[in-house]
């Protein structure tokens, strides 16, 4: 009955949004554009703390996860003129029209259009060459002779996690909904994305050098033989990470799900273990584990004099 409501129409907050095609499948299982909205429509409480401000890549697939990948910056000509936008200044010249979802109807109307996946800045618009949050993406080894166990990326998981506490940050985890775990540290405005990135690369090449059998910060594939990929590249000016709560372009329609700590350590825990399906129960069960992530940020200058400590026993 959710999904016949949808193909007629979604009022979501003040405005009513249309899903054009609303039963054409996006997943093999049969998953569609209004499966999609719904989602949407239900987690939006939930998710659009986390985007406000943020100016949004857009991954759409207008002919299914199967078909071809759009990644769209600029926000639709045709888009309705209730969706915020921000006008972003590239690096090298010109701007760019970024969408920023503040209500639900926006994302609604996202999924209408295809949009499987939300890649919010780490910046907000007011302040877009001062990030609020910093990100390290733990990334497994896809060599099929030496795969990463779940076990030692959960473990380096809540190692890189013992680090930045010990640094005097608050780090938080997140499954990716793909095969790995997000760190996300809430900082204070203060620093630049330089700073920033300088930061989350130093932090980086320590848990290497505590831990060289199991991590590595080799972008190059070939180079990295089996070892986990600490990728600290998303913390520059117009990158982006998978949004808290997002869908992702893959079999099963599986979502980002932030967690506690000590769901880390569960043995059961799998990147991709929640659905589109199967998370608005969780959320209703336990609510948002990062509910209050913006209280816990902290300025970037006492963990840099730590970690510069650390730095000369490497």
């Amino acid at each position: 009955m959710a999904a016949r409501a949808v193909t007629r129409a979604v009022s979501a907050g003040r405005h009513e949004v249309r899903i054009r095609r609303p039963d054409k499948p996006l997943f093999p299982d049969g998953t569609t554009k209004a499966d999609l909205a719904g989602y949407y429509e239900r987690v939006a409480g939930t998710m659009l703390p986390h985007l406000a401000g943020r100016p949004l890549n857009l991954e759409r697939y207008p002919d299914g996860i199967d078909g071809e990948r759009i990644v769209q910056q600029r926000a639709g000509r045709y888009f309705p003129d209730w969706i915020r936008r921000v006008a972003v200044s590239r690096e090298e010249a010109g701007q760019v029209e970024h969408v920023v979802a503040e209500e639900p109807a926006t994302l609604v109307y996202l999924a209408g259009q295809a949009c499987i996946t939300l890649h919010p800045w780490l910046s907000r618009a007011d302040r877009l060459d001062r990030p609020d949050r910093m990100v390290i993406d733990l990334d497994p080894a896809d060599q099929p002779d030496t795969p990463t166990s779940p076990d030692d990326l959960r473990q380096v998981a809540s190692g890189l996690g013992e680090l930045l506490r010990d640094l005097g940050l608050l780090p938080f985890v997140m499954t990716t909904g793909s095969r790995g775990y997000h760190l996300v540290v809430p900082l204070r405005r203060g620093a630049g994305f330089e700073t920033v990135r300088g930061f989350t690369r130093d932090v980086a090449r320590v848990a290497v050098a505590r831990d060289p059998r199991r991590l590595t910060i080799e972008q190059r594939k070939a180079a990295r033989h089996g070892r986990i990929y600490l990728d600290v590249q998303r913390n520059a000016y117009a990158h982006t990470s998978v949004a808290p709560y997002a869908v992702r372009a893959r079999t099963g329609a599986p979502v980002a799900t932030p967690l506690t700590w000590e769901e880390l350590a569960d043995p059961a825990i799998r990147p991709d273990g929640w659905t589109l399906r199967s998370l608005p129960d969780r959320l209703e069960r336990t609510g948002d584990p990062w509910r209050d992530i913006h209280a816990h940020a902290h300025p970037l200058g006492p963990a840099r004099h730590r970690l510069d400590a650390l730095l000369t026993d490497i």
